[in-house]
């Protein structure tokens, strides 16, 4: 199974309205469907841009506005979803659920159903400035193109969630993310070639570029687009399909080939998800 996935190295500026973010969204789909794109992923936190809209005086909206624009958020992906026959990883966008707050990744089909993975491991600022609520369970995502799993920025950073994932049969990981500084972009990074080299698998991901001058926490962003492989004979040799111009506007695009990662699982240099050791540490279950 082949298919081809891009990554949005999503600009964050102020806006005047809700049409605003929806034209700049229209305008990364619409390229990435130039391309003949089968998946799409856009960045953790990017729908932070709303916030920007501000209120009647002009002061931007907190946090815990954005839930309200969730219903148009949703609207708004499914029908570039359903229009483009793309697969669409809307980031993340905050929702309300029971009066808490959690960070959101969406999955939304070509046929206009929408799947949801809140993300697991909340970092201490998303606890102590934002309220935000951990999920409490991984799902993976049957598509037409393979099993995948969306795991938020500091999910990546955990070895047991991901083993999960591929235990579950995920073969791609999409990682939506969202880092202000270089330690913040490297752990991503970092950790994300890590899980690829332990279970096999590729990892799509993202993060936002720009800045939102009257967002608070949002104010600087540092991200890259990668598509990542193990590290084995059939792929490059760093382990990267592509990757961005660290902080620039754009997009990119990498075509993944599952039946490579089921060669390197079954005879490649290293047969890392087959070896592990269950006898001595537990497994994911």
């Amino acid at each position: 199974m082949k298919f081809r996935v891009s990554a949005v190295q999503y600009r964050l500026q102020t806006i005047a309205s809700f049409e605003d973010f929806a034209a700049q969204v229209t305008h990364y789909v619409k390229t990435a469907q130039e391309f003949e794109v089968d998946f799409i992923l856009f960045p953790e936190f990017f729908t932070t841009q709303l916030l920007s809209i501000g209120d009647v005086h002009g002061k931007a909206l907190g946090i815990e506005k954005l839930p309200e624009f969730t219903d148009s958020y949703i609207h708004l992906f499914q029908q570039l979803a359903q229009e483009t026959g793309m697969h669409i990883i809307g980031g993340t966008h905050v929702i309300e659920k029971e009066g808490k707050l959690y960070n959101t990744a969406h999955l939304f089909y070509p046929d206009g159903r929408v799947a949801v993975q809140p993300k697991l491991h909340i970092t201490p600022t998303e606890v102590t400035e934002w309220n935000m609520s951990p999920g409490e369970g991984l799902t993976v995502f049957e598509t037409d193109k393979g099993t995948i799993a969306l795991l938020t920025c500091y999910d990546i950073e955990f070895p047991e969630i991901v083993r999960m994932a591929k235990a579950k049969g995920a073969d791609v990981i999409f990682c939506p993310s969202c880092t202000d500084d270089r330690h913040g972009f490297h752990r991503v990074r970092y950790t994300s070639h890590a899980r690829a080299v332990e279970n096999q698998i590729y990892v799509v991901t993202t993060g936002t570029v720009g800045s939102l001058p009257t967002v608070d926490f949002m104010r600087g962003n540092f991200g890259q687009a990668a598509v990542i492989t193990p590290n084995d004979v059939p792929f490059p040799p760093r382990g990267i399909l592509v990757e961005g111009e660290i902080n620039d506007d754009m997009i990119v695009t990498a075509d993944l080939d599952l039946e490579l990662l089921y060669q390197v699982r079954e005879k490649g240099s290293v047969t890392t998800w087959r070896d592990r050791r269950t006898d001595l540490y537990t497994d994911w279950s």
